[in-house]
This record gives C-alpha cells, structure tokens and sequence, in this order.
C-alpha cells in the first residue's frame, strides 16, 4: 500500500510503502510534548518526494534517532534510525502526517520511551 505524507506547509513531502496497521503513542519527552503518533518500517520504505536534507534534525537522549523536522512550519514527519535487534536502517513515520490515513482504523499502542 503506498500511502503521501508531509509536513503541514509541504517542505517535506514523502511516499510510504507499507500497511499502517499500528502506531505507538510515546510517552517520551519528545513525543508528548509533539503529539505524534508512529509507526515503524524499513528505511527504504520511505522515499522522500522533496529535497534529502531539506530539514533539521534534532537528536536527544542517547542519540540514536535523527528527529526530523520542517524549517518552515516545525511538523516533525519522521525519524531515522537502527533497529537495535538487527541492525538495519529504519524510520518512524508519524501516521498524523498520512492525511489520506484514517487514525480510528489503526491500533494505537502506548509505549512507555519515558522510562528509558
């Protein structure tokens, strides 16, 4: 299934390739004070439609995820990271920036980030 995303003002536009079927709801200091809700795939599943790099990135904790967010409106559409069990290159979506998406479908998980 392939699914268009963005940020609100467009800076940051992307194609997904994948079922949303779950997303978490952190409760991290990030993720609470930004509201997303994500969910998780391969890193290239995610094609970015504008220009690689277009973006800020914010890292915290222990900085193994790059938080990126819109220069322009500040809506941070995905994360990149690795999967620590494995290895491989992955990226957090955040489902709210899936406009066509419908949220009441999906399974939304809460996952405690706070307490790592």
């Amino acid at each position: 299934m392939l699914h268009r995303g963005s940020c609100h003002c467009g800076r940051i536009a992307f194609e997904l390739e994948g079922e949303v079927a779950e997303a978490l709801d952190c409760n991290c200091s990030l993720c609470r004070r930004r509201g997303g809700l994500l969910a998780f795939f391969p890193r290239d599943a995610l094609r970015l439609q504008t220009i690689e790099g277009d973006y800020a990135t914010y890292g915290f904790n222990k900085h193994h995820i790059d938080h990126h967010f819109c220069l322009t409106c500040g809506i941070a559409p995905f994360s990149e990271g690795v999967d620590p069990r494995s290895g491989a290159k992955i990226v957090a979506v955040n489902v709210r920036c899936l406009p066509e998406l419908d949220l009441a479908a999906i399974r939304i998980t809460p996952f405690d980030g706070a307490s790592l």
